[in-house]
């Protein structure tokens, strides 16, 4: 769908980094989340639709890197219930601050991409760092707290670094997912309610790539009548 809506992604003029990457209307149509989408125009779902959007193949490439080597250990620890949980509420907490930064701060050197618009799994991936920082606190295992925050040091260093990173969704992600698995408490067994919540979770999440498709549909129809 998204090469449909932004063909030239699959010629791009920036070479390998800009390969299959959408351009800022696709991004936006599909379900982007940010100042815009959230505060003007109330889209407050993108906040979940936005992690399963991705900016290239090699931002989807990273992540998908990412989150091989964290998802597991935290459905391990937590459960896999519990793991969807935290992966929700660093998303929400992640993509919200990052659009109330762009809709009620100045720019901020190193914290904001400038960019209009924000996607990607990152800031959930920040979450399940959270998630097992919290975990080495609870259980007093001080060298899986000191790996996983080295972990967490460099990657949101990376981010100062690169250009176009959105640094706000990755503090929040980190903050959504630590608050939401010291509430979940690690040191106490997944229970059959937090898959339920988990499956409601998963259902929001559905339904929110199915809201972002269905208004960016109906705005792109706008545009073209107008």
């Amino acid at each position: 769908m998204s090469v449909v809506l932004s063909p030239g992604a699959l010629s791009p003029k920036g070479g390998l980094m800009q390969l299959f990457a959408p351009d800022t209307r696709t991004l936006f149509l599909l379900g982007a989340s940010g100042a815009l989408p959230v505060f003007s125009l109330g889209h407050v779902w993108t906040v979940l639709s936005a992690s399963w959007l991705h900016g290239g193949i090699l931002h989807i490439l990273f992540n998908m890197m990412w989150v091989r080597q964290l998802a597991g250990p935290v459905a391990e620890l937590y459960g896999a219930g519990r793991m969807i949980l935290v992966w929700t509420a660093a998303s929400i907490v992640g993509f919200g601050l990052s659009s109330a930064a762009g809709a009620f701060l100045p720019a901020i050197p190193f914290l904001s991409s400038h960019a209009p618009f924000t996607v990607g799994a990152s800031a959930s991936i920040f979450g399940l760092l959270g998630a097992l920082v919290c975990y080495g606190r609870r259980t007093g295992q001080r060298a899986m707290h000191q790996q996983v925050w080295t972990w967490a040091v460099v990657m949101f260093l990376f981010g100062v670094i690169m250009p176009g990173v959105d640094n706000w969704a990755h503090a929040g992600g980190f903050l959504g997912g630590f608050g939401a698995a010291r509430l979940l408490d690690p040191l106490k067994p997944e229970r059959s309610q937090h898959m339920l919540w988990a499956l409601v979770c998963l259902g929001l999440t559905a339904l929110s790539i199915v809201l972002s498709i269905v208004t960016g549909a109906q705005i792109l129809r706008a545009i073209e009548g107008s």
